[in-house]
């Protein structure tokens, strides 16, 4: 596998990047996720799998599809620019990241290099918690809080979550302050059809998940969608994806591999979409 910080610097134009980002600091209840990225990478090496997307394109032989391993970061407050600072590079060689996480914090450092690049973003955010927290347990950069980070840094972004079931009272004002819209879970239905504009950026937290589908993750929340649904709501996307990242996959609570295939599922189903809908 490449070095990233040396690939992001000569990456051909249009050419979908995807990087590890092992990042676990700002996880709250138990750490794992920072070893996702790895199992994911493994997996797609060890030939259990192809990638061939349902579409029909084999990302194999696509010349913009690139895997470039995991970035490498320091154990502390320099992790987020450290990440900011990658996905600048990429972005200023005419590329488009897919992160693979880590917890979902990592996505407020990426969307800070996005914003160097894009104006107005629309995020399409797909979880079961809305990640909107001011703070949570002391921590404003924690992944309870990466949208709450976003929207008050970048105020003219629309975002659009998806599958949410764990709104509280203080998320909710939040959800409002913001102007976020939501379709929560409980009012989630196969024939809703997303309007989203562009630019347009997909943050995947996998327990959007039912844990019958992904119990690979830290916080299991039932009533959540099946994979089916989760790939519909992707295929379904007829705008350019100028960014994604896929995020809070833990190993350690997915000793079967069921949730890291799943990753490696909308990986591949994400990327192909990237490559199709320009």
């Amino acid at each position: 596998m490449n070095d990233p910080q040396r690939s992001l610097k000569r990456i051909p134009p249009d050419t979908i990047a995807v990087v590890g980002i092992p990042w676990d600091v700002n996880s709250s209840f138990i750490r794992g996720p920072a070893e996702g990225p790895e199992k994911i990478f493994e997996l797609i090496g060890a030939g259990s799998t192809n990638l061939c997307a349902e579409i029909g394109l084999d990302l194999a032989e696509a010349e913009r599809f690139k895997l470039l391993g995991h970035l490498t970061l320091e154990n502390g407050p320099k992790a987020f620019e450290q990440i900011t600072s990658a996905v600048d590079t990429l972005l200023g060689q005419g590329g488009r990241l897919l992160a693979l996480g880590g917890d979902h914090s990592i996505t407020y450092p990426i969307i800070r290099a996005y914003s160097n690049y894009y104006d107005n973003l629309t995020i399409l955010h797909l979880d079961a918690h809305p990640d909107l927290y001011q703070e949570y347990k002391n921590n404003a950069l924690s992944h309870a809080c990466p949208f709450a980070r976003i929207m008050e840094d970048f105020p003219h972004t629309r975002l659009v979550q998806v599958g949410i079931r764990t709104r509280n009272p203080h998320q909710r004002l939040q959800a409002s302050r913001f102007g976020v819209e939501s379709i929560d879970m409980r009012d989630w239905r196969e024939d809703i059809k997303l309007k989203l504009d562009v630019p347009l950026y997909v943050s995947i937290d996998l327990d959007v998940l039912d844990p019958a589908y992904a119990p690979g993750v830290s916080h299991h929340e039932p009533g959540g969608m099946t994979t089916r649904e989760l790939l519909r709501i992707i295929n379904d996307i007829r705008i350019p994806i100028i960014g994604a990242d896929i995020v809070e996959l833990n190993p350690q609570r997915d000793p079967l591999g069921i949730t890291v295939m799943v990753a490696v599922k909308v990986l591949k189903e994400l990327a192909a979409k990237m490559l199709s809908s320009d």
